[in-house]
């Protein structure tokens, strides 16, 4: 797509042709009713966004709604992502970007707690009152066929501590694998740990074109790669 200008830029933004991106953790059952309120004010003020609908914000350079878009996404693959925030989003009409740290799935839930506390995943004390704390497979596999999952690396990982070529090929190709043959679909997103951008580095960003991943979200764009 060709660069658009500032004027053009700014153009767009006055017209409402953007999209804002709301990022989520963990969402506990116990502050299930405000983030029922702030969901619903995101359904009454802006549009869904499909992976249809960002590659076409993409490929055409105009959002193509009434209203501008809104992407909730929620990290990690908290088990409170699938019995809290995948429930509200369907309620709402909204679509759900599920970024998923597969190992922190993969992991016993005998050890969850600890794997999270290891990794900069938070937990909230409802997290800790014992059970599973991740979702598992079958979950994910449900929640993709009305939302949009794909990897936030395996371990949760940030850029700036996976070296080797063993590493990369763990937390950025092997997630993508996985998250594939569960889903039966595309992962069509990538997301470092701290929502580091596309562009800090080329051996990095080279993996991640490899991979075939399309967009890297971070924490002040989404990045179109592919």
């Amino acid at each position: 797509m060709t660069r658009p200008s500032f004027d053009a830029q700014r153009e767009q933004l006055q017209r409402g042709h953007f999209i804002r991106v709301v990022n989520y953790h963990s969402t506990p059952r116990g502050a299930r009713a405000e983030l029922a309120s702030e969901l619903a004010g995101f359904a009454r003020d802006y549009a869904p966004v499909t992976l249809d609908d960002l590659d076409r914000l993409f490929e055409t350079g105009t959002w193509h709604k009434d209203k501008p878009g809104v992407i909730p996404v929620f990290y990690e693959g908290y088990r409170n992502s699938v019995t809290v925030a995948a429930p509200l989003c369907d309620e709402l009409g909204l679509t759900g970007w599920f970024p998923i740290a597969t190992s922190f799935v993969d992991c016993d839930p005998e050890h969850q707690e600890a794997f999270a506390r290891a990794h900069w995943i938070s937990l909230v004390e409802e997290d800790t009152k014992g059970g599973r704390i991740a979702m598992n497979w079958d979950e994910v596999a449900e929640i993709s066929k009305r939302h949009v999952v794909f990897p936030h690396t395996a371990h949760h990982e940030g850029f700036d501590g996976v070296f080797s070529d063993a590493d990369l090929e763990r937390e950025v190709v092997e997630s993508k694998r996985q998250l594939e043959a569960v889903t039966g679909q595309e992962a069509p997103a990538f997301v470092w740990l701290h929502g580091s951008s596309y562009g800090q580095s080329p051996r990095h960003d080279q993996v991640v074109r490899d991979a075939g991943y399309r967009y890297q979200f971070a924490n002040t764009m989404i990045h179109r790669i592919n």
